[in-house]
Formats: structure tokens, C-alpha cells, sequence
């Protein structure tokens, strides 16, 4: 299963076309390529799907959908939750 969790923007590197976000306290890059030029700026939160950005979302969102991951994964024992990350990092592509 893929889960697109709402990723805060922390660092933009225009030379790269790229930018770092911050997803539950992991930080990643992420391409700006589908995204319009300077649409995004630090401090939006954005949604990802296979390396890339793929939306901008409301900050009020996505605060209320990371509250609600939050309760999940709080609510999931240790084994469940290792093998929903190993599953999330190879989310195939579709």
C-alpha cells in the first residue's frame, strides 16, 4: 500500500531542480520537475509519489492528516509498523 504523507518543504535548490522536505522527521529530497516553476516555496507542505512532488496542499490539511498518522502508527505494535515502512519505501510506481 502507498501512503502519500504530507511533507513539509525545508530547503529548495533551483540549481537541481530539487527540493528537501521533512516527512515525519525524515528528511528526503524530492524533484520539482511536474511541479510549476516557483510554485513551491519553503515551508509548503507538499505530497510525494516516487521521488517526486506532486502537489502543494493546504497547511491545515495537512496538519490534520499527520495528527491522524500520528494516532495510527501510535496505535500499531513494533513489527507491524517496521514492515508498513519497509512496504511504503518500495511502493511500486502507478
Amino acid at each position: 500500500m502507498c501512503l502519500s504523507i504530507p511533507s513539509k518543504v525545508t530547503k529548495i535548490d533551483k540549481e537541481n531542480n530539487t527540493a528537501t522536505v521533512d516527512t515525519m522527521g525524515v528528511s528526503r529530497e524530492a524533484s520539482l520537475d511536474l511541479m510549476e516553476e516557483d510554485s513551491i516555496k519553503i515551508g509548503d507542505f507538499v505530497l510525494l509519489h516516487i521521488g517526486f512532488i506532486m502537489n502543494k496542499i493546504d497547511e491545515e490539511d495537512a496538519l490534520v492528516s499527520l495528527a491522524t498518522y500520528k494516532e495510527i502508527l501510535e496505535a500499531m505494535d513494533q513489527e507491524e509498523l517496521q514492515r508498513t515502512i519497509q512496504e511504503s519505501d518500495n511502493c511500486p510506481n502507478g
